[in-house]
């Protein structure tokens, strides 16, 4: 369980850096992230998914 909070606090950490350093392009990003089709968005998302999880389980 301490593994897990460990994770999501990573998260969290690499999650913050662009915001902190470079707002204004964090903030283009995302305006261009909100004219993406959903469907797109999700895709994304699922491929993101399988990465994570093929290097969770090669890291173990």
């Amino acid at each position: 369980m301490e593994d897990l909070w460990r994770a999501i606090a990573l998260l969290l950490i690499l999650e913050g850096l662009m915001p902190v350093l470079m707002p204004q392009a964090w903030r283009e990003a995302l305006i261009r992230i909100a004219h993406i089709n959903p469907v797109t968005i999700r895709l994304f998302g699922m491929i993101a998914m399988a990465i994570g999880a093929l290097m969770f389980n090669f890291l173990r």
